[in-house]
């Protein structure tokens, strides 16, 4: 099993930092993610725990930690991806991500909501997303079952579903699309070219997709949310 450079394990309790210039910063930039505005419940663990199993021996490696917050803004919940200690990739290790807590109808949450705003699983491929449309607020519920049950907002009217191409994805859609129409919200889907918003943006480029983007969003959001931004 690769082991991380990290000395032993130490007893010593450490804080999470803001993730500008951390390993996370550096993941998320090697992934194509580069706005990284609004990000304030992403942070950086130096040596956050991980057991691969009941059984197996406790190891330490560097983690993205993504706050779950509820609707009032109260964290109900942890999200951690382990990455490697340079931030080039995840962790080489069996379980890379593991989420905690009150999960169901909460999010990662990026911007403030208001009428407008676009939900999705995982939190690369919404904040992919966010690359082309910087200024509209999304969150990442985690999972395709976790955005079936998302939570809507009191102000909302409008939300972008941001699916991933694959059957779980596909069920998540049909779910939210239904919820959010018996709740007299408009519900448009934004479907990737490949299997992922970050797909797109790490093997298609940033302006394919915008493109992509473009023209799947409501005319009037085009000029609001400043497709062309960044």
């Amino acid at each position: 099993r690769h082991q991380p450079s990290a000395t032993p394990i130490s007893r010593k309790p450490f804080s999470t930092v803001s993730i500008g210039c951390t390993p996370v910063e550096a993941y998320l930039r090697h992934r194509g993610i580069a706005a990284l505005h609004g990000t304030g419940n992403l942070r950086f663990h130096p040596r956050c725990y991980y057991r691969p199993d009941d059984h197996g021996q406790t190891e330490t490696w560097p983690a993205m930690i993504a706050a779950v917050t509820d609707l009032r803004g109260t964290i109900t919940g942890a999200h951690r991806t382990w990455i490697a200690p340079d931030g080039s990739d995840k962790a080489p290790i069996d379980t890379q991500r593991k989420a905690m807590g009150d999960l169901l109808g909460h999010a990662v949450r990026f911007g403030i909501a208001g009428e407008v705003m676009a939900a999705g699983e995982g939190i690369e491929s919404v904040l992919s997303a966010r690359q082309a449309i910087p200024h509209m607020a999304m969150a990442a519920a985690l999972s395709a079952a976790h955005l079936a049950a998302f939570l809507f907002p009191e102000p909302l009217r409008r939300l972008y579903i941001v699916r991933d191409n694959d059957p779980a994805g596909d069920s998540a859609r049909d779910s939210l699309v239904e919820r959010a129409n018996t709740a007299g919200i408009e519900a448009i889907v934004l479907s990737p070219v490949l299997e992922d918003f970050n797909e797109d943006l790490r093997r298609l480029g940033i302006d394919a997709l915008r493109a992509n983007l473009r023209v799947q969003l409501a005319p009037a959001d085009v000029a609001r949310f400043w497709l062309e931004a960044g």
